[in-house]
C-alpha cells in the first residue's frame, strides 16, 4: 500500500486537472456569488448558434457553460469578463471541444464505463464525500446524474485524444536541458538571481583589542562548525549571533543578490541551498552565512520543501464500514493529543500498510510523491499537529507530521525539474497548434450570436 500511495500515474494526475474543475463546483463558494452577467439558460428561447460539421451548438449550451465559467471565476475570486465578452469566448471554447470530440470518436477512441467510474470516485474523494453524495450534490446544483456522467466521459475522451496526438510528439533532448542552463547561468551574471541567507554575526567593537578580535573569531569559527555539522541553524543565532534579527532565525529575506552587501554575495555564488559559506569578514564582525533559499527567474526551484509524517491506514471494508474506521481513527487522534497513547504503536498494531512495521513512518517526502488529497492535508499541518480522518483512494488515514525540512535538488534532479518545465512549455505549443489545426479541418457554420 506503501508503494501505491506513492505512485499516482501521469494519466490520473492529467485527469485530475481535467475534473478539477467539477470539484471546485461542488465546494461551497469562498465568496458570495454575484448574479451572473447572463439570465438563467432557462429563461431564453433555443436556437442554433453555430454548426460543427453535422453537430450543433445551441444558444442553451452556450449559457449553461458561461455560467457555469462564470461561478468559478467567483470562487476564484477573478473578475468576471462583460457578457459581450464571455458568449463569443465560450461558444468558440464549445466549437473546438465539439471538434476534438468528433476526431476522437471518428479515430476509434472510446471511453470505458469503468474509466468513468473511477472519475467519480476520485472526485469524491477529493471532496471528502462518496459517490452517493456526489450524486445527490450534482443533481441538487441542476445537473442530472447521465449528464455529469457523460461530461467526465468527454474530459476522459478528450484527455485520451491530447495524449495520443500531442504528447507523444513533444520531447525534450539532453541538449535542450543544456541550452537552456547555459542561458540562465548567463543570466545570473546580470543580478537577476534571488537569494534569502540567514546570519550569525558575532560583532567586533570598533575599538577591539587585537586579543578580543581573535577570542571573537574563535567564536564565530565555533559557531560555524556547529552550522555545518547540521545544528540547529535559529537556535545557533540565539545562542551566538549578536543582530537584531533573532526572532527571524537570522533569516534577511529573499531578495536579489544586488541588494546584498557585496561581501555576502561573493561568499555564497558557488554555494547550494543549505550550504554554509566561509567565515566572512566585514567592519561589522564576523558572518556565518547560510543559503536559505536561492531563485531564478524562468528556472524551476533549487530546493524544495521535505515533509516526513507517518500514518494509520483502515481500509474499509466487508469487516469495517467507512463510518467504524472514521470513528476508530478519531479516537486515536483523541489518545494520541491526550499523551494517552504512541502513534507510533497504534501505527504498528493497526495500520494496514506496509509501512505499519516501522511506526507508520513515511520517510521523507518531496512534493508530488503521494496522491493529492492526502499530501494537501499533509502540507497543512504542523510538525506534531494529527489530522483528522482522511478519507483517500486507499482508505482512511490518520497523519501525523513529524517535521519539516529544506532539501537541495541533486544535479540530476535539477535537470529532471528543468525537463519537466520545458515540456510543458513544448506542450502548451504544440496542443495551441494542433487545436488551431483541428478547428481549421472542421466544417463550422456560425449562425445567430448566442444571447
Amino acid at each position: 500500500m506503501t508503494h501505491r500511495l506513492r505512485t499516482f500515474t501521469m494519466t490520473v494526475l492529467a485527469l485530475a486537472a481535467s475534473w478539477q474543475v467539477h470539484a471546485q463546483g461542488l465546494r461551497v463558494p469562498a465568496a458570495p456569488v454575484l448574479a451572473p452577467p447572463v439570465a438563467p439558460a432557462s429563461t431564453q428561447a433555443d436556437y442554433i448558434v453555430a454548426v460543427v460539421n453535422s453537430e450543433p451548438v445551441t444558444n442553451m449550451e452556450v449559457r449553461r457553460e458561461a455560467q457555469r465559467e462564470y461561478q468559478q471565476l467567483v470562487q476564484q475570486r477573478r473578475a468576471p469578463p462583460d457578457a459581450r465578452e464571455l458568449l463569443p469566448a465560450v461558444l468558440e471554447g464549445l466549437i473546438n471541444r465539439k471538434a476534438q470530440l468528433q476526431l476522437a470518436r471518428d479515430t476509434g477512441l472510446r471511453v470505458e464505463e469503468s474509466a468513468i467510474d473511477q472519475a467519480e470516485q476520485t472526485i469524491a474523494v477529493q471532496n471528502q464525500f462518496d459517490v452517493a453524495e456526489l450524486r445527490r450534490r450534482v443533481v441538487r446544483d441542476g445537473m442530472s446524474v447521465s449528464q455529469f456522467r457523460a461530461q467526465l466521459s468527454d474530459q476522459i475522451l478528450l484527455q485520451r485524444l491530447r495524449e495520443r496526438d500531442v504528447e507523444g510528439r513533444v520531447r525534450v533532448s539532453e541538449q535542450d536541458i543544456d541550452q537552456f542552463l547555459r542561458e540562465q547561468q548567463a543570466l545570473d551574471t546580470t543580478g537577476d538571481t534571488q537569494i534569502n541567507l540567514a546570519q550569525i554575526l558575532v560583532a567586533v567593537p570598533e575599538s577591539a583589542s587585537e586579543q578580543q578580535v581573535d577570542a571573537l573569531k574563535l567564536r564565530a569559527q565555533r559557531a560555524l562548525e556547529r552550522a555545518r555539522k547540521g545544528d540547529d541553524f535559529a537556535a545557533l543565532v540565539r545562542e551566538f549571533s549578536d543582530a537584531t534579527d533573532l526572532g527571524s532565525g537570522g533569516q534577511l529575506g529573499l531578495r536579489s543578490t544586488t541588494r546584498y552587501p557585496e561581501l555576502f554575495v561573493q561568499a555564497t555564488t558557488a554555494l547550494s541551498v543549505g550550504d554554509v559559506a566561509e567565515l566572512v569578514r566585514s567592519p561589522a564582525g564576523f558572518h556565518i552565512l547560510k543559503v536559505v533559499e536561492k531563485v531564478r527567474p524562468g528556472l524551476p526551484t533549487l530546493a524544495v520543501t521535505q515533509s516526513r509524517a507517518r500514518h494509520i491506514l483502515l481500509v474499509p471494508g466487508a469487516k469495517l464500514s467507512e463510518a467504524e474506521a472514521r470513528r476508530k481513527l478519531t479516537e486515536f487522534k483523541k489518545q494520541v493529543v491526550a499523551n494517552q497513547a504512541d502513534f507510533a504503536t497504534l501505527a504498528r498494531d493497526n495500520s494496514q500498510d506496509g509501512s505499519a512495521a516501522q511506526g507508520g513512518d513515511l520517510g521523507w517526502a518531496s512534493p508530488g510523491m503521494f496522491v493529492p488529497e492526502f499530501e494537501a492535508t499533509m502540507n497543512r499541518l504542523a510538525p506534531g499537529e494529527v489530522s483528522d480522518p482522511l478519507l483517500s483512494r486507499f482508505g482512511l488515514h490518520l497523519i501525523q507530521l513529524l517535521e519539516r525540512r529544506k532539501a537541495s535538488l541533486t544535479p540530476e534532479q535539477q535537470r529532471e525539474a528543468v525537463r519537466a518545465m520545458l515540456r510543458e512549455k513544448k506542450l502548451d505549443e504544440a496542443y495551441l497548434t494542433w487545436a488551431q489545426d483541428v478547428r481549421a479541418r472542421a466544417y463550422v457554420e456560425l449562425r445567430e450570436p448566442p444571447l
